[in-house]
């Protein structure tokens, strides 16, 4: 099972740009964890090294960084290796099936249409002091994560009430919960949602983030299995940061003729179209 064969890296005039949606070039551990949630997985069977490593050299991804990547997911506890022979290959452990199936829910169901929106929203009240920067620095990751917005210091905003059971345990399992205050309803006479929106979310860096994808996979036609396998890796790549990005604004408050929308559709297309061949090749390569 030779690792000396990577695959062939696709025609740039038919595929997207290798750099993220962020526009720099993707980590070789980012990738890995790509190429793990889409591939091993839905398969729910280990995956040799070799297998891995020809992907990830399709990819551009150096051996070396490659097999980094590997041993530092390994030691983080999301991966666990086997011996067999002078190959190795490599399973999800209980907590990186967890966190790649929670991951796949959300890219995958990121950009659908939810339901109409009633004009009610939350409003999280939590502030946490400039010495404590890394439990700061946690509370914002974890509320960005779930689609909150901070128009101030220590306010939180959400057009979206029913993610307060979130909000509460984020602030719960970092202690916060005695400093924190939270309020649902609709929105008052006093100011504008636009402004609101504007001062909460960076909508106009997230406007350009998608029109960069839309730039770099509308019209993508990979022609060969192995070029659809590459495709998709990078397709879901770069879609996948929008969940974090995004925090699924109801469309009254969007500004007219967002991005979004179409990159969504994009999306959806291309990966549907793309899933099956790309798994079946994974399954062959999975095989050698």
């Amino acid at each position: 099972m030779p690792a000396s064969r990577p695959l062939p890296a696709p025609s740039p005039d038919r595929t997207a740009a290798r750099p993220t949606a962020r526009g720099h070039t993707a980590s070789a551990r980012s990738l890995l964890l790509t190429v793990l949630g889409e591939y091993v997985l839905p398969a729910g069977a280990p995956a040799w090294t070799s297998a891995l490593l020809r992907v990830t050299a399709g990819l551009g991804v150096e051996e070396k960084s490659a097999r980094q990547a590997l041993a530092r997911l390994a030691a983080d506890g999301w991966i666990a290796g086997e011996r067999l022979g002078r190959q190795a290959r490599w399973a999800l452990t209980p907590s990186g099936h967890q966190l790649l199936a929670e991951g796949a829910e959300r890219i995958y169901s990121f950009g659908r249409d939810g339901p109409a929106w009633d004009g009610r929203g939350l409003v999280l009240l939590v502030t946490v002091p400039e010495a404590r920067r890394q439990l700061r620095h946690k509370l914002r990751t974890r509320l960005t994560w779930a689609g909150l917005g901070s128009p101030a210091p220590g306010v939180w905003v959400s057009p979206h009430p029913a993610r307060e059971a979130e909000a509460k345990q984020v602030v719960g399992d970092l202690g916060l919960a005695a400093e924190a205050l939270c309020f649902t309803g609709p929105y008052a006479g006093i100011g504008s949602q636009r402004s609101l929106v504007e001062q909460a979310w960076h909508l106009d860096d997230l406007a350009s983030r998608y029109q960069a994808f839309l730039a770099g996979f509308s019209g993508v036609r990979p022609g060969s299995a192995d070029e659809t396998l590459l495709a998709q890796v990078r397709l879901v790549h770069a879609w996948r940061h929008f969940p974090l990005a995004d925090p699924g604004l109801p469309t009254e408050l969007l500004p007219p003729g967002w991005p979004g929308t179409a990159a969504a559709a994009v999306f959806a297309d291309l990966h549907g179209r793309w899933q099956e061949p790309a798994r079946s090749r994974w399954a062959a390569l999975a095989a050698e």
